[in-house]
């Protein structure tokens, strides 16, 4: 390994440590943000899904831990390894990762979407700790209450912001990747992670999908409004806005329990804006895998 991969390496286990220190469960990662150790059970057939019971690293996010030790081992065993994983929705802190995108491509800007959600639901981002990331986003740490679960989710509460919660993990600062290093923002490196605002909660909780009845699916007046109010938000998309927008959408439909039935509209309504059908079709079914799977535990 060439001095710099060491020290790179030397580094990244240093944070970890520091950040375990402070009741962080972490892990490591690699170049590619991706966990540095590979599963024992890779070339078991059939797959095995294991969350650590086996008592061997390699399984990602749940080798997360606050023991030195451990944190040393699991390093040792991936020397590669260049920065480290957070565990969130794990105690202490029960962590909540607001992830906000850059995208400047397709005319994103999460930030501005995240203060007019703070207007309209009445809520105030509290001073806490932020991590910026190498492509000029950043990551809002924030705690969660005990007993309540939250979901990770993609462009769900809005197009750019991703939530990290429980089974999900946050890049650590200090960690280095392809892009770039992860640094906390200045002023913040003092701050402990804040309390997340109730309706911001609210807002990263959603209900449970409704039942279908026997008889076929309902679609009661107020889910008919939620859907045309969805279906015109795709027909107002821009080029650079439309699989955005689409995805957004399909996401808030399904989670809603009326996705199937609103899907042959949003198909229609992206292939106004210039999609093709198949993209369209791509695009739902997305939407649809993201938002019927089920946290870890």
């Amino acid at each position: 390994m060439a001095t710099t991969d060491r020290q790179t390496a030397t580094l990244a286990l240093a944070h970890a440590l520091s950040a375990a220190e402070r009741g962080l469960p972490v892990f490591p990662l690699s170049a590619t943000k991706l966990p540095a150790l590979r599963s024992p059970h890779r070339d078991e057939d059939p797959p095995v899904r294991c969350r650590g019971a086996c008592g061997l690293p390699g399984h990602g996010v749940h080798d997360a831990t606050t023991d030195p030790a451990a944190v040393r081992a699991l390093f040792a065993a991936a020397p590669r390894a260049t920065g480290y994983g957070i565990a969130c929705g794990r105690q202490p802190y029960r962590l909540i990762g607001i992830d906000l995108d850059i995208d400047t491509t397709h005319g994103n800007d999460s930030v501005a979407a995240l203060q007019q959600l703070a207007l309209q639901h009445l809520f105030t981002i509290p001073p806490t700790v932020t991590v910026l990331t190498p492509s000029g986003g950043r990551h809002l740490w924030l705690t969660g209450p005990s007993g309540v679960s939250v979901p990770n989710s993609a462009g769900r509460l809005a197009p750019g912001i991703d939530v990290r919660g429980a089974g999900g993990y946050l890049v650590g600062p200090g960690s280095v990747t392809t892009h770039g290093r992860y640094r906390l923002a200045p002023g913040t490196a003092h701050l402990a992670p804040a309390p997340c605002p109730r309706a911001l909660l609210r807002l990263l909780t959603p209900p449970p999908r409704p039942r279908r009845s026997a008889t076929g699916p309902a679609f009661p007046g107020q889910q008919a409004r939620q859907g045309q109010g969805l279906v015109q938000f795709v027909r107002a998309a821009h080029e650079g806005q439309r699989n955005t927008r689409l995805f957004w959408a399909a996401c808030r439909a399904y989670e809603h329990g009326f996705g199937d039935d609103l899907a042959e509209a949003l198909t229609e309504a992206a292939i106004a804006t210039g999609l093709t059908q198949q993209e369209a079709r791509a695009a739902i079914a997305s939407a649809a895998r993201l938002t019927t799977q089920r946290p870890n535990p």
